[in-house]
Protein backbone atom coordinates (compact mmCIF):
# COMPACT_ATOMS: atom_id res chain seq x y z
CA UNK A 1 0.00 0.00 0.00
CA UNK A 2 1.14 3.37 -1.23
CA UNK A 3 0.10 6.65 0.64
CA UNK A 4 1.35 10.04 -0.13
CA UNK A 5 0.64 13.02 1.75
CA UNK A 6 -0.46 15.51 -0.36
CA UNK A 7 -1.90 18.07 2.06
CA UNK A 8 -1.36 18.91 5.52
CA UNK A 9 -0.40 21.75 7.88
CA UNK A 10 3.22 21.95 7.45
CA UNK A 11 5.57 20.78 4.12
CA UNK A 12 8.99 18.98 3.60
CA UNK A 13 9.84 19.97 0.84
CA UNK A 14 9.82 24.23 0.00
CA UNK A 15 8.04 23.66 -3.41
CA UNK A 16 5.27 22.00 -2.10
CA UNK A 17 2.85 24.37 -0.15
CA UNK A 18 0.46 23.56 3.54
CA UNK A 19 -2.73 25.05 4.88
CA UNK A 20 -4.97 23.90 7.43
CA UNK A 21 -6.09 20.68 6.06
CA UNK A 22 -5.82 17.42 5.00
CA UNK A 23 -5.43 15.29 2.05
CA UNK A 24 -3.93 11.85 1.63
CA UNK A 25 -3.44 9.99 -2.01
CA UNK A 26 -3.89 6.24 -1.27
CA UNK A 27 -3.11 2.88 -4.11
CA UNK A 28 -4.39 -0.19 -2.38
CA UNK A 29 -5.74 -3.10 -3.82
CA UNK A 30 -5.37 -2.81 -7.20
CA UNK A 31 -7.72 0.99 -6.81
CA UNK A 32 -6.75 4.85 -6.35
CA UNK A 33 -8.24 6.66 -3.56
CA UNK A 34 -8.10 10.23 -2.01
CA UNK A 35 -8.69 10.58 1.15
CA UNK A 36 -10.06 14.44 2.06
CA UNK A 37 -9.28 17.19 -0.37
CA UNK A 38 -8.02 19.32 2.36
CA UNK A 39 -9.60 23.29 2.05
CA UNK A 40 -8.73 24.75 -1.17
CA UNK A 41 -7.64 23.65 -4.56
CA UNK A 42 -3.39 23.05 -3.36
CA UNK A 43 -3.55 19.78 -2.61
CA UNK A 44 -4.02 19.70 -6.52
CA UNK A 45 -0.88 21.49 -7.13
CA UNK A 46 0.74 19.48 -4.71
CA UNK A 47 -0.28 16.48 -6.41
CA UNK A 48 1.30 17.16 -10.04
CA UNK A 49 4.78 18.47 -8.07
CA UNK A 50 4.22 14.83 -5.95
CA UNK A 51 3.88 13.07 -9.46
CA UNK A 52 0.13 12.11 -8.77
CA UNK A 53 -2.39 11.89 -11.78
CA UNK A 54 -5.55 12.67 -9.92
CA UNK A 55 -7.70 12.03 -13.02
CA UNK A 56 -6.93 8.19 -12.02
CA UNK A 57 -8.71 8.18 -8.44
CA UNK A 58 -11.55 6.02 -8.40
CA UNK A 59 -12.69 6.85 -5.01
CA UNK A 60 -12.78 9.93 -3.04
CA UNK A 61 -13.98 9.70 1.06
CA UNK A 62 -14.47 12.70 2.76
CA UNK A 63 -13.85 12.33 6.28
CA UNK A 64 -16.77 14.66 7.56
CA UNK A 65 -18.31 17.86 6.89
CA UNK A 66 -15.95 20.62 7.42
CA UNK A 67 -14.42 22.91 4.91
CA UNK A 68 -10.70 22.10 5.80
CA UNK A 69 -11.28 18.56 4.39
CA UNK A 70 -14.22 19.33 1.20
CA UNK A 71 -13.15 22.17 0.11
CA UNK A 72 -11.27 21.14 -2.64
CA UNK A 73 -14.32 19.33 -4.02
CA UNK A 74 -14.42 21.68 -6.73
CA UNK A 75 -11.52 21.83 -8.23
CA UNK A 76 -11.55 17.78 -7.96
CA UNK A 77 -14.39 17.75 -10.22
CA UNK A 78 -12.47 19.96 -12.38
CA UNK A 79 -9.78 17.35 -12.70
CA UNK A 80 -11.12 13.70 -12.53
CA UNK A 81 -14.55 13.15 -14.55
CA UNK A 82 -15.33 9.43 -12.83
CA UNK A 83 -14.62 8.95 -9.33
CA UNK A 84 -17.18 8.89 -7.18
CA UNK A 85 -17.46 10.54 -3.79
CA UNK A 86 -18.58 9.36 -0.10
CA UNK A 87 -19.44 11.36 2.69
CA UNK A 88 -21.80 10.67 5.21
CA UNK A 89 -25.51 11.85 5.12
CA UNK A 90 -24.92 14.68 7.43
CA UNK A 91 -22.14 15.95 5.39
CA UNK A 92 -23.93 18.78 3.85
CA UNK A 93 -25.15 20.37 7.04
CA UNK A 94 -24.35 23.48 8.48
CA UNK A 95 -21.26 23.58 10.55
CA UNK A 96 -19.96 26.84 12.43
CA UNK A 97 -16.76 27.70 14.72
CA UNK A 98 -17.40 30.38 17.23
CA UNK A 99 -14.64 33.23 18.09
CA UNK A 100 -13.86 34.54 21.12
CA UNK A 101 -16.15 37.38 20.02
CA UNK A 102 -19.07 35.09 19.95
CA UNK A 103 -19.34 35.05 16.07
CA UNK A 104 -19.91 32.41 14.19
CA UNK A 105 -17.86 31.34 10.99
CA UNK A 106 -19.30 28.90 8.62
CA UNK A 107 -16.83 26.23 8.24
CA UNK A 108 -18.94 23.46 6.07
CA UNK A 109 -18.93 22.15 2.96
CA UNK A 110 -20.37 23.91 -0.01
CA UNK A 111 -23.83 22.52 -0.19
CA UNK A 112 -24.65 22.67 -3.71
CA UNK A 113 -22.09 19.94 -3.98
CA UNK A 114 -24.37 17.27 -2.88
CA UNK A 115 -26.49 17.62 -6.04
CA UNK A 116 -23.56 15.91 -8.05
CA UNK A 117 -24.03 12.71 -10.09
CA UNK A 118 -20.97 11.05 -8.19
CA UNK A 119 -21.93 11.26 -4.65
CA UNK A 120 -22.46 8.78 -2.33
CA UNK A 121 -23.93 8.76 0.62
CA UNK A 122 -22.56 6.58 3.18
CA UNK A 123 -23.84 4.67 6.04
CA UNK A 124 -22.82 4.14 9.85
CA UNK A 125 -20.80 0.46 8.13
CA UNK A 126 -20.31 0.98 4.05
CA UNK A 127 -18.59 -1.06 1.77
CA UNK A 128 -16.75 0.24 -0.91
CA UNK A 129 -15.67 -2.04 -2.55
CA UNK A 130 -13.58 -5.22 -1.40
CA UNK A 131 -11.20 -4.39 1.25
CA UNK A 132 -12.30 -0.72 1.27
CA UNK A 133 -15.06 0.42 3.85
CA UNK A 134 -16.24 3.37 5.85
CA UNK A 135 -17.75 3.22 9.64
CA UNK A 136 -19.38 6.01 11.77
CA UNK A 137 -21.61 6.41 15.09
CA UNK A 138 -18.55 6.03 17.14
CA UNK A 139 -19.41 5.09 20.62
CA UNK A 140 -18.29 7.31 23.31
CA UNK A 141 -16.88 5.77 25.65
CA UNK A 142 -13.54 8.03 26.21
CA UNK A 143 -14.22 12.22 26.90
CA UNK A 144 -14.26 13.65 23.20
CA UNK A 145 -11.26 15.72 22.43
CA UNK A 146 -11.51 19.25 24.82
CA UNK A 147 -10.18 21.07 21.59
CA UNK A 148 -13.85 20.39 19.97
CA UNK A 149 -14.95 23.27 22.07
CA UNK A 150 -16.70 25.84 20.38
CA UNK A 151 -17.70 23.78 16.89
CA UNK A 152 -21.14 23.65 16.33
CA UNK A 153 -23.75 22.30 13.91
CA UNK A 154 -27.18 23.81 13.00
CA UNK A 155 -30.29 21.67 14.00
CA UNK A 156 -34.05 22.44 12.89
CA UNK A 157 -32.83 26.26 12.96
CA UNK A 158 -31.04 26.21 15.91
CA UNK A 159 -27.15 26.27 16.62
CA UNK A 160 -25.70 23.37 18.79
CA UNK A 161 -22.66 21.74 19.96
CA UNK A 162 -21.43 19.34 16.98
CA UNK A 163 -22.14 15.64 18.00
CA UNK A 164 -19.77 14.85 14.76
CA UNK A 165 -22.32 12.38 13.50
CA UNK A 166 -20.80 13.23 10.03
CA UNK A 167 -17.94 11.90 10.57
CA UNK A 168 -16.66 8.60 9.01
CA UNK A 169 -13.61 6.69 8.91
CA UNK A 170 -11.94 4.67 6.42
CA UNK A 171 -10.72 1.56 6.63
CA UNK A 172 -8.28 -0.81 4.33
CA UNK A 173 -7.17 -4.12 4.37
CA UNK A 174 -4.63 -5.24 2.32
CA UNK A 175 -2.07 -8.26 2.11
CA UNK A 176 -3.00 -8.77 6.09
CA UNK A 177 -3.03 -5.36 7.20
CA UNK A 178 -5.31 -3.17 8.63
CA UNK A 179 -5.06 0.75 8.14
CA UNK A 180 -7.45 3.11 9.73
CA UNK A 181 -7.24 6.59 8.62
CA UNK A 182 -8.89 9.56 10.40
CA UNK A 183 -9.64 12.79 8.96
CA UNK A 184 -9.90 14.97 12.58
CA UNK A 185 -11.08 12.44 15.03
CA UNK A 186 -13.28 14.41 16.45
CA UNK A 187 -15.37 11.36 18.09
CA UNK A 188 -11.48 10.62 19.82
CA UNK A 189 -9.33 9.16 18.69
CA UNK A 190 -9.44 7.11 21.24
CA UNK A 191 -13.04 5.85 20.67
CA UNK A 192 -12.24 5.57 17.36
CA UNK A 193 -9.24 2.65 17.88
CA UNK A 194 -12.28 0.94 20.00
CA UNK A 195 -14.85 0.96 17.80
CA UNK A 196 -12.75 -0.77 15.47
CA UNK A 197 -11.98 -3.34 17.73
CA UNK A 198 -15.38 -4.00 18.42
CA UNK A 199 -15.97 -4.09 14.47
CA UNK A 200 -12.80 -6.30 14.15
CA UNK A 201 -12.29 -8.19 17.18
CA UNK A 202 -8.75 -6.84 16.52
CA UNK A 203 -6.84 -3.23 16.67
CA UNK A 204 -5.58 -1.93 13.73
CA UNK A 205 -1.98 -2.25 12.47
CA UNK A 206 -1.54 1.55 11.16
CA UNK A 207 -3.71 4.45 11.95
CA UNK A 208 -3.31 7.53 10.15
CA UNK A 209 -4.65 11.25 10.40
CA UNK A 210 -5.53 14.16 12.71
CA UNK A 211 -6.48 13.63 16.61
CA UNK A 212 -7.87 17.21 16.82
CA UNK A 213 -5.99 17.84 20.51
CA UNK A 214 -5.23 21.31 19.32
CA UNK A 215 -7.45 24.39 18.38
CA UNK A 216 -4.40 26.36 17.86
CA UNK A 217 -0.30 26.37 18.74
CA UNK A 218 -1.14 27.94 22.15
CA UNK A 219 -4.65 26.29 22.59
CA UNK A 220 -4.52 22.77 22.90
CA UNK A 221 -5.68 19.96 24.87
CA UNK A 222 -3.63 19.40 28.65
CA UNK A 223 -0.74 17.24 29.05
CA UNK A 224 -2.52 14.69 31.38
CA UNK A 225 -5.21 14.55 27.97
CA UNK A 226 -2.61 13.63 25.79
CA UNK A 227 -0.96 11.02 28.20
CA UNK A 228 -3.81 9.24 28.95
CA UNK A 229 -4.52 8.78 25.08
CA UNK A 230 -0.38 8.12 24.59
CA UNK A 231 -1.11 5.22 27.25
CA UNK A 232 -4.28 3.83 25.18
CA UNK A 233 -2.69 3.87 21.83
CA UNK A 234 0.45 2.26 22.98
CA UNK A 235 -1.60 -0.21 24.23
CA UNK A 236 -3.28 -0.75 20.94
CA UNK A 237 0.09 -2.25 19.71
CA UNK A 238 -0.23 0.13 16.31
CA UNK A 239 1.46 2.53 14.38
CA UNK A 240 0.49 5.90 14.13
CA UNK A 241 1.06 9.05 12.37
CA UNK A 242 -0.61 12.23 12.73
CA UNK A 243 -0.65 15.59 11.62
CA UNK A 244 -2.53 18.71 10.96
CA UNK A 245 -5.58 19.11 14.00
CA UNK A 246 -3.45 17.51 16.34
CA UNK A 247 -1.13 20.04 16.52
CA UNK A 248 2.61 20.43 16.96
CA UNK A 249 2.93 20.78 20.60
CA UNK A 250 0.82 17.68 21.16
CA UNK A 251 2.47 15.80 18.79
CA UNK A 252 5.45 16.30 20.72
CA UNK A 253 4.13 15.25 23.78
CA UNK A 254 2.98 12.13 22.33
CA UNK A 255 5.99 11.61 20.79
CA UNK A 256 7.72 11.86 24.26
CA UNK A 257 5.16 8.87 25.86
CA UNK A 258 5.20 6.91 22.62
CA UNK A 259 8.41 6.77 20.92
CA UNK A 260 9.34 5.43 17.53
CA UNK A 261 5.47 4.03 17.60
CA UNK A 262 3.99 7.41 16.61
CA UNK A 263 5.90 9.89 13.39
CA UNK A 264 4.41 13.34 12.02
CA UNK A 265 2.63 13.11 8.27
CA UNK A 266 3.75 16.36 6.82
CA UNK A 267 2.85 17.70 3.18
CA UNK A 268 5.28 15.40 0.67
CA UNK A 269 5.41 12.33 3.28
CA UNK A 270 5.20 9.27 1.38
CA UNK A 271 5.03 5.81 3.15
CA UNK A 272 5.01 2.08 2.17
CA UNK A 273 2.68 -0.38 4.11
Amino acid sequence: MLIKTLLENTAIPEDLGCEHGLSLYIEALGHKLLFDTGASGLFAENAQKMGVDLSGVEFLIISHGHYDHGGGLHRFFELNDQAEVFIHPLGFEKYYARHEDGSLRDIGIDPSIQDNRRIVLTSDRFTITRGIRVFSNVSHVEALPASNRDLLMEQAGEVLDDTFLHEQNLVIEDEGKMVLLTGCAHNGIVNIVKHFYELKGRYPDVVLGGFHLSKSEEDHDSFPEIDHIAKILLETGAKYYTGHCTGITPYERLKEKMGDRIDYLSTGTTLII
